[in-house]
C-alpha cells in the first residue's frame, strides 16, 4: 500500500533552501494548548524522577493521577536510601499513602495490552486486585484505543499543581543514574536479575501548564472508563526542595498524537506536525535523543535539510539496539535503511546518529525522547522518532520555545539542558562541552572531538545490512503504522510484502500474529474480571 498521501498529514509550509518565518508553537496545528508554567525543570534519568515523585505524592492532598504505558508495583522508588518509615516499593507506597491519607484519592490508568506482562510479576496482580476493591486507589486499563495502537503517554498530575511528562515509565529495567556505572548494584529487577544501563528524561511543570495536563489526564480517564472526574480545588504547588527549576515564568506547550480525537487527519497529529515545523526552523543544528530513528516523514524532512549548503548539523542520540527482535526487525531495519538513505543525501557531511556507552563499553539504552533546535527550542515528551508515535499511539510532548532575539536567558537555559545531556553521553564535563563547542563553532565538531575509541564515549553508529523482505517492511510501515487501519487491510498488505515467504516473514509474521492473539485475549480476559469498564457494570 501506497504512503499516506501528503493531504492527509499536517501541513508543513517548509520548501527546501528556506527556513519558515514566525513562531514553531502555533495551537491548533503544532502543539494542544499554551500555557505558562511558574516554573520548569528537565530531570535527567529515573533515579532522580523516582525520588521527585514519591516526594511529591507524600505531599499531595487531594488527587494523584498516573496515566502510564506501564506500571510495576514491585520497583522500589529509592533503590539506596529510603525514606524511614516509608514503604519503597510503588505498590506498598500507593496502599499506604492512601491509608494515612483519608483525605487522597489516587487514580492509576495503564495501557490495556500491558497487563500481558502482569503474571510474570510476582505479587502485582494481587496488589491489583487490592485496588480495585479501595475506593481512594484505583486501578482501571485504558482499551480506548484502535487495534494495534498503544497507550504511550507518561503523566503524573498532583493536584493539578504539579505535574510529571515525559518519557520514564514507572515499570522495572528504568531506574539508573546520569553515572550508568558498569555492573551497578542497584540497578537490578524485583526478581534480583541485574539489567543494564538506562537513559532517560522527563520534566517537571507546575502552574497553568500542570492544570492543563490535569486537563488531559481526566478526558483520558474518562475515555478509558466513561466516569468524569473534577478537578481538585485550587492547591498551593509542592515543588520538590532539590529540584531546581531549569526554567521560571516560561509558557509550555503542550503537543499530542492521539487517534481518537475528532480532528479532520483523522486524530491529533500536533505531535508530528511539531517536528516537521522544528526541523524546518533549524538554522545552526537539530539535537535528537530518541529510542528509534525510523519515522519516514521526519527522517525525510531531515534529509531535505542536509541537502542544503547552509544547512543545519544533525545530532541524533540512539541505543545500539533494541531489546526485542521483532522490535529490532521493525524499527532497527528502518533506521538502518533510513540511516543510510539519509547519508546518501548528506554532501556535506553534517549528519552523525551515535550511541553510548558505559566506561566498560557496554551500551546504554536511550529511551528518552528530546530535541533541542539551535537552543531557542526544547521539546520533551513520550513519543519517539517512529511512525507509530504520529498517528497510531496516545502520546504527549511538552515544548518550549524562544522568539529570535527575546529572552536569552532561556536560550541560556535550553543550552544548559542540551550540555548537560551530551556531557553525560560523552563521559566529560559540561564545560569541556561548551569550550569545545565554543572553540570549534560546530555540534558535530565538539562531538567528533570529544568521542573516545574506549571508556564512556558516545560511538558511530552503522546500519545494519537488509535483505529484500526487511527493506519491503520498512516501507509498507507493516510493523510500524502510522495511522489505524482495519484488520483486514493490514492482512492484505502483509501478504503482498511476505509474496515471496522466506524464513525471516515466517518468523515475523507469526510472532506478530501469535504476541496480538495473546495480548488480546489477556486484554479481554482483564476487563471481563473487572479491570475496565466492565468494573462499573457497564
Amino acid at each position: 500500500m501506497a504512503a499516506m498521501p501528503d493531504a492527509a498529514r499536517p501541513d508543513s509550509t517548509y520548501q527546501a533552501g528556506q527556513t519558515p518565518a514566525g513562531p514553531v508553537l502555533v495551537p491548533g496545528r503544532t502543539c494542544w494548548r499554551i500555557e505558562k508554567a511558574d516554573r520548569v525543570a528537565v530531570i535527567i534519568d529515573a533515579a532522580a524522577y523516582f525520588a521527585r515523585i514519591k516526594a511529591a505524592i507524600l505531599h499531595a492532598r487531594h488527587t494523584v493521577m498516573l496515566i502510564g504505558w506501564d506500571f510495576d508495583t514491585r520497583i522500589k522508588l529509592e533503590p539506596d536510601a529510603p525514606m524511614p518509615g516509608v514503604p519503597n516499593e510503588l505498590g506498598d507506597f500507593l496502599s499506604w499513602i492512601v491509608r494515612v491519607r483519608p483525605e487522597l484519592t489516587i487514580n492509576v490508568l495503564k495501557w490495556d495490552l500491558a497487563v500481558l506482562k502482569m503474571p510474570f510479576r510476582g505479587r502485582t496482580p494481587l496488589v491489583l486486585l487490592d485496588w480495585m476493591s479501595s475506593r481512594r486507589l484505583r486501578f482501571r486499563l485504558d482499551s480506548a484505543h484502535p487495534p494495534g495502537a498503544c497507550h504511550h503517554q507518561k503523566i503524573a498530575i498532583i493536584d493539578d499543581a504539579l505535574a510529571f511528562c515525559g518519557g520514564i515509565d514507572m515499570t522495572t529495567d528504568r531506574w539508573d543514574t546520569p553515572d550508568h556505572r558498569d555492573g551497578d548494584p542497584r540497578r537490578v529487577r524485583p526478581s534480583g536479575e541485574p539489567y543494564g544501563p538506562f537513559h532517560d528524561v522527563t520534566t517537571a511543570v507546575d502552574g497553568e501548564a500542570a492544570r492543563a495536563l490535569g486537563d488531559l489526564a481526566r478526558e483520558r480517564w474518562r475515555r478509558a472508563t466513561g466516569e468524569e472526574l473534577a478537578p481538585p480545588p485550587p492547591t498551593e504547588a509542592y515543588w520538590p526542595e532539590d529540584l531546581k527549576p531549569d526554567f521560571r515564568d516560561i509558557p509550555v506547550a503542550i503537543a499530542r498524537t492521539d487517534p481518537m480525537t475528532d480532528q479532520p487527519q483523522g486524530g491529533a497529529r500536533e505531535i508530528e506536525a511539531l517536528y516537521l515545523a522544528a526541523v524546518a526552523s533549524a538554522r545552526d543544528f537539530i539535537y535528537l535523543e530518541s529510542q528509534y530513528f525510523a519515522s519516514q516523514r521526519i527522517v525525510g524532512a531531515i534529509a531535505a535539510r542536509l541537502t542544503e549548503p547552509d544547512g543545519p548539523e544533525v545530532v541524533v542520540v540512539n541505543p545500539e539496539r533494541t531489546p526485542g527482535w521483532v522490535e529490532e526487525e521493525a524499527m532497527g531495519s528502518a533506521r538502518s535503511l533510513l540511516v543510510q538513505r539519509l547519508r546518501a543525501q548528506d554532501p556535506h557531511g553534517r549528519f552523525r546518529i551515535l550511541s553510548p556507552v558505559t566506561e566498560g563499553g557496554e551500551g546504554i539504552y536511550v529511551h528518552a525522547k528530546v530535541l533541542v533546535v539551535d537552543d531557542r527550542l526544547l521539546r520533551v515528551g513520550s513519543s519517539n522518532i517512529n511512525n507509530r508515535s504520529q498517528g497510531l499511539d496516545t502520546e504527549c510532548d511538552l515544548a518550549i520555545e524562544v522568539a529570535q532575539g527575546e529572552r536569552p536567558e532561556v536560550c541560556r537555559a535550553i543550552r544548559s539542558v542540551r550540555t548537560r545531556l551530551m556531557a553525560e553521553h560523552l563521559g566529560v564535563g559540561v564545560e569541556e562541552v561548551e569550550r569545545t563547542e565554543e572553540e570549534t563553532g560546530s555540534l558535530t565538531a565538539m562531538v567528533d572531538r570529544l568521542m573516545r575509541p574506549v571508556g564512556r564515549s558516545l560511538r558511530p553508529l552503522e546500519p545494519e545490512p537488509l535483505n529484500e523482505t526487511e527493506r519491503k517492511l520498512v516501507d509498507e510501515r507493516l510493523l510500524d503504522p502510522d495511522r489505524p487501519e482495519p484488520m483486514a487491510e493490514t492482512i492484505l498488505r502483509g501478504a503482498t510484502v511476505f509474496g515471496d515467504v522466506n524464513r525471516t516473514a515466517w518468523r515475523i509474521g507469526a510472532g506478530v500474529a501469535a504476541g496480538a492473539a495473546v495480548g488480546v485475549g489477556l486484554a479481554l480476559l482483564a476487563r471481563r474480571n473487572g479491570l475496565g469498564k466492565n468494573f462499573r457494570g457497564e
